[in-house]
């Protein structure tokens, strides 16, 4: 069966095709009574609008991309439904893209959803993309920034930014470890290239320093992986000195610290402590594990960028050049 035409609409409701389109769109009045007879006519003949032309009228897509490293990972699957429930209501649809942590996959995607006229993108960077960034900006993209900043932001556009005081939650983190008396601890890290790396690992490494131990950390870069946190373990177990804790800072590496852990039969936290940048659900599995983790609130960063989202599309806000929101979490335990 052929599709049906917004003319066959027309002659159906006997009315105009322009009065047909203000229905469609929404725009200049049209009575009730008409309305109705072009929706029945509308589900009589099962017309489907073209969602090309109605973007081209808008000048809209109402789509918007999410590029984050791992669309796996419950922390930004839990910052995309935030974005989610605030745009959805307005009737855009989100596209979802995964780099990896892989900077040449993040250009790619970000070529991608610009050709493809995404009213705008939301991305947590691997890094490395700055200039691109500025290209896309110059040519009218729209870019917000969730979960992290760009490198040299001196040199970086003024983008709109939703993101945690990493540093501070890290160095909060660490403080309770020291004060249970751990003087040698185990910091699995992860990529220093992006900010959330390079922040959190500071908030460890100012903790340490505050009490006279900064020579007492051992390093291990767990490139925010599961796999990343169980190598790190594997390494911590073979210092000639092993770390009595370990502070892991991102919720993957900690599910691969815990995992190691428990599979050489460590019990946690009488042969290992551990704290974690983010909670990890496995811990509740555990018995009286006292894992302190960083309580973060992904879902409502994604709420916050989503207003902002709306605001710039609307084209609100237009005197206020950058909004930076930051989310300061608090520390908390299983017991």
């Amino acid at each position: 069966m052929s599709k049906a035409t917004i003319k066959e609409v027309a002659a159906e409701a006997e009315v105009s095709t322009a009065t047909v389109s203000r229905v469609l769109n929404e725009s200049g009045y049209v009575s009730p009574e008409v309305k109705e007879r072009v929706y029945q006519a509308m589900s009589k003949l099962n017309y489907q609008p073209s969602a090309i032309a109605r973007s081209l009228k808008q000048d809209k897509t109402f789509m918007i991309g999410i590029i984050v490293p791992d669309i796996t990972n419950p922390y930004f699957m839990g910052i995309s439904r935030g974005i989610e429930d605030i745009v959805g209501q307005e009737g855009f649809q989100l596209l979802f893209c995964s780099s990896d942590e892989s900077p040449e996959k993040e250009a790619s995607l970000l070529q991608l959803l610009h050709k493809k006229r995404v009213d705008a993108i939301v991305l947590a960077t691997t890094g490395g993309n700055t200039e691109m960034i500025n290209s896309l900006m110059d040519n009218g993209q729209l870019i917000v920034l969730i979960d992290r900043r760009l490198e040299q932001e001196g040199e970086a556009p003024a983008l709109d930014l939703v993101a945690e005081d990493n540093k501070h939650g890290a160095y909060l983190l660490t403080k309770l470890l020291l004060d249970e008396g751990h003087t040698h601890i185990g910091v699995v890290n992860g990529l220093t290239r992006v900010s959330t790396g390079r922040e959190r690992l500071e908030g460890v490494l100012d903790a340490m320093k505050e009490r006279g131990f900064e020579n007492n950390v051992t390093l291990y870069s767990g490139d925010f992986s599961t796999e990343g946190g169980v190598r790190a373990v594997r390494k911590f177990l073979k210092e000639p000195v092993k770390p009595t804790a370990i502070v892991s800072l991102n919720n993957q590496m900690s599910l691969g610290v815990l995992l190691e852990l428990v599979g050489n039969g460590l019990r946690i936290p009488d042969d290992m402590a551990v704290a974690s940048f983010g909670e990890v659900e496995a811990g509740r599995l555990l018995k009286n594990p006292r894992l302190y983790y960083v309580d973060q609130q992904p879902y409502d960063m994604g709420t916050k960028a989503g207003h902002i989202l709306l605001q710039r599309i609307r084209k609100e806000d237009q005197q206020q050049e950058r909004r930076i929101e930051v989310f300061r979490n608090v520390v908390k335990s299983i017991p």
